[in-house]
């Protein structure tokens, strides 16, 4: 779900883009500018790629030392962040047709190398971000799914074809909020995610006694064996842990959808639930205010 959700916003973001700046020359008979709208496309796409492997290359070769779980707090925390700026900036000149018809205008009366940069970087910025929030959403989860994946790019464009390119009316005021609202718990739990992290790179690293962590709540331990009067049907067996799950743990079957969606821990700390609490709050606030939920037109 969460691979959909990423590829499926943010390839639509694109798509979105590249379809109004193609309108935009094509009403204008701007048919050369159009060749370098295709190139500034692939370049975007190449770039995309080389910064995702990138990513993944920094993501394994620290995640195999002695500080894996600090390098995965700070990458948690970074993204947190990062995805709420995309939530309550970005998104929103996205879907304003008005603002990237004049970006197209400006860059088209200034030379073909500032429409080919605007076409560049705006496409990089998205493939950037998708790479981040993909292998961030990996790291806490742990599975990543490729139909997710390629359903999400798949259903992106054709809804960025439609919109913009056969001129069908859709509210994307209203698409941009529902989704945004998904992004709110996404960038939540990355934040208790990291803290979590955190909490076990002091463990690992001897400064914090594990003993002295208070928990919120400790659902369902996991098991080395299970009782005779256990119901198997609400666990699950791991063979790299050697321990059984139960589904509401967060490494059962409904648990792990659960913190990769929304940060949920089965046995959280009080200062990552706090955390988590406080930055969901705060995301709903931004959501809310910027959306106008609850307010009546005037």
């Amino acid at each position: 779900m969460n691979e959909f959700i990423i590829t499926f916003r943010e390839c639509l973001e694109a798509s979105l883009i590249i379809g109004i700046i193609y309108t935009v020359l094509d009403k204008n008979n701007l048919h050369q500018e159009k060749k370098i709208l295709w190139y500034g496309v692939l370049a975007s796409l190449a770039a995309s790629i080389i910064v995702g492997i990138g990513l993944a290359s920094i993501n394994d070769v620290v995640g195999n030392t002695s500080f894996e779980k600090l390098f995965e707090a700070i990458f948690m925390y970074i993204t947190a962040g990062i995805l709420f700026y995309v939530i309550f900036w970005l998104a929103r000149h996205v879907s304003d047709r008005k603002e990237i018809e004049s970006s197209v205008k400006t860059a088209v009366a200034g030379s073909s190398l500032a429409l080919f940069l605007l076409v560049f970087f705006a496409i990089l910025r998205e493939g950037f971000e998708t790479a981040l929030f993909l292998i961030a959403s990996l790291t806490n989860t742990g599975t990543f799914s490729y139909f997710g994946f390629s359903i999400g790019i798949f259903f992106a464009i054709l809804i960025g074809y439609l919109v913009v390119i056969q001129g069908r009316k859709v509210d994307l005021r209203s698409f941009f909020k529902a989704t945004t609202l998904l992004l709110v718990f996404f960038a939540s739990g990355m934040v208790a995610y990291g803290t979590h992290e955190g909490e076990s790179y002091l463990v690992k690293s001897g400064q914090l006694e594990k003993s002295s962590i208070v928990r919120v709540w400790d659902i369902h331990p996991p098991l080395k064996t299970l009782k005779p009067d256990t119901n198997e049907i609400f666990y699950s067996y791991s063979t790299s842990d050697d321990k059984y799950y139960h589904i509401i743990h967060d490494k059962g079957s409904i648990g792990v959808f659960l913190k990769g969606f929304f940060g949920y821990n089965s046995n959280p700390n009080w200062v990552e639930f706090m955390l988590w609490v406080l930055s969901l709050l705060f995301g709903l606030r931004m959501w809310s205010t910027f959306y106008n939920v609850g307010r009546k037109n005037t």
